[in-house]
């Protein structure tokens, strides 16, 4: 029997880079329905997906693309909501290398799949960009007609009601999974917008905030009820809720109180935390100043600490916010580097420059408390820490770097406003709060938690498994699972 023809991975269409860094449009582009087709057409539709596995929120992979192949976006669509509250989001910001494309079978044979030892190697099948092609392209008129085959939504039970603390990723998945299934959802958050994270973190080039929007706007379809501009522990409380009426609540308020690394000079003019950088150019829309009336933080050499994802948004915002040079700093090598291989490179396309093996140490600035300069350090690698990664050992050399802002990405903790008015709930040493790993239930029954506030700063696919997996139990004590 002939072996399936292995042909290469369709690239995905970027804007050149020479355009995009002086502008805040999607990067990506996306697929046509000709080059998404030829794209699903790789699959190999394996009885045994390892890309399944892969995937924090168990998305039926090879079900949504076998439609697909065909030209059913629709069908790939229906597939991909019965698992995936946010579609459009994930196939935008997933680390899809790591996680579902990593465990792609396809990609771990590669040549071998011809029968031939030694064949060359195979790019896997671009899950994430198909996800993506098929939340963007079909627009359904309502997402209780996808999730029910066409038949009108049940209204919700006013008896089963669920609250979520938070508007982020795994409170939407939360109300998302539960709405489909009849529980009365309300979600309460904190902020003016919703979305959490995937508003105020994430920039307008990596996911437009339409996109967003579109999203939640089929949660409200299925009768999800949000409240904006009401702070957990402050507003109200876990306890109020259950006497509101509540059967369960569940937690997904993020960590995002902003870390920096207690070296002198942090209290200069210039000096900005990820979280305040970001929030204000994307919830603020400085980017779009002076119609919107948050102010950009003008600096000819922009400096951001960090390696990660959350690194290189702010840099690469910061360039197309006016900064001429803009320079990431990080005490280990590039392979070291937990940001995604194709954020990294696109940085790296438009311009920032990346200083490796160097750590900072102390900050400078004149007469006016206004930041000049950053001094480093050189590092050497030695061995693995905890994380598995070689640590980074001073070395003694240092070195100074003009800057008039720098930006510390150097991760989250939790914010304490709700979790002290919650002296029931258990935290670990780190402030988090702690649950049962395999339902999500914290110190006090039948409320749960997931995301941030329990892992610390992780991906927004990860606070959604935690989501689902609570979600899931939450159905069960509601009396509404259906064996998923």
């Amino acid at each position: 029997m002939a072996r399936k023809k292995i042909v290469p991975r369709i690239d995905m269409p970027v804007q050149d880079p020479a355009e995009r860094v002086h502008n805040f449009r999607e990067v990506a582009l996306g697929y046509s329905l000709e080059q998404a087709m030829a794209e699903a057409s790789r699959c190999l539709q394996c009885k045994k997906p390892a890309c399944r596995a892969g995937c924090p929120v168990e998305i039926d992979i090879k079900g949504f693309i076998a439609p697909l192949v065909k030209g059913d976006v629709a069908g790939a669509y229906a597939v991909l909501r019965e698992y995936n509250s946010l579609p459009a989001v994930c196939g935008r910001v997933c680390p899809q290398e790591t996680q579902c494309e990593g465990a792609c079978i396809l990609g771990k044979m590669g040549g071998k799949m011809g029968g031939k030892k030694g064949g060359e190697p195979a790019e896997p099948v671009a899950i994430g960009r198909l996800e993506r092609f098929v939340a963007d392209n079909f627009h359904a008129l309502s997402a209780c007609e996808v999730l029910t085959g066409g038949n009108a939504c049940k209204l919700p039970r006013q008896d089963l009601k669920v609250a979520c603390i938070g508007a982020g990723p795994s409170s939407l998945t939360v109300a998302g999974y539960l709405a489909a299934r009849g529980a009365k959802v309300e979600v309460y958050e904190a902020l003016h917008e919703l979305g959490g994270v995937l508003v105020y973190g994430i920039p307008e080039f990596r996911l437009p905030k339409q996109v967003v929007k579109r999203e939640i706007d089929a949660l409200r379809t299925l009768g999800v009820e949000f409240h904006t501009n009401w702070v957990g522990g402050k507003t109200f409380t876990i306890r109020e809720l259950f006497v509101w009426g509540f059967n369960a609540v569940f937690v997904g308020v993020g960590a995002g109180l902003p870390r920096f690394l207690s070296i002198p000079g942090e209290g200069l003019v210039g000096v900005f935390s990820a979280n305040e950088y970001l929030t204000r150019a994307n919830l603020g829309r400085a980017y779009a100043f002076p119609t919107y009336s948050t102010p950009i933080f003008p600096a000819k050499d922009a400096v951001v600490v960090g390696g990660g994802n959350v690194a290189m948004d702010a840099a690469r915002t910061a360039l197309r916010l006016g900064a001429e040079r803009v320079t990431i700093v990080y005490r280990r090598t590039r392979d070291e580097m937990p940001a995604r291989r194709e954020e990294i490179e696109h940085a790296e396309e438009e311009g920032v420059r990346f200083e490796l093996l160097a750590n900072p140490v102390e900050l400078f600035g004149d007469d006016k408390a206004r930041l000049t300069h950053i001094r480093l350090e050189r590092q050497a690698l030695g061995e693995p820490d905890a994380s598995g990664r070689r640590k980074p050992v001073p070395t003694g050399e240092h070195f100074d770097i003009p800057a008039q802002m720098v930006i510390m990405a150097v991760g989250t903790r939790a914010n304490r406003v709700l979790l002290e008015a919650s002296p029931d709930l258990s935290l670990n040493k780190w402030g988090y709060i702690t649950v049962n790993e395999e339902t999500g239930e914290t110190s006090i029954p039948n409320v749960f938690a997931g995301g941030d506030i329990v892992t610390g700063a992780a991906t927004v696919i990860s606070a959604m498994g935690a989501g689902r997996r609570a979600a899931k139990e939450i159905a069960k004590r509601l009396g509404i699972a259906n064996g998923d």
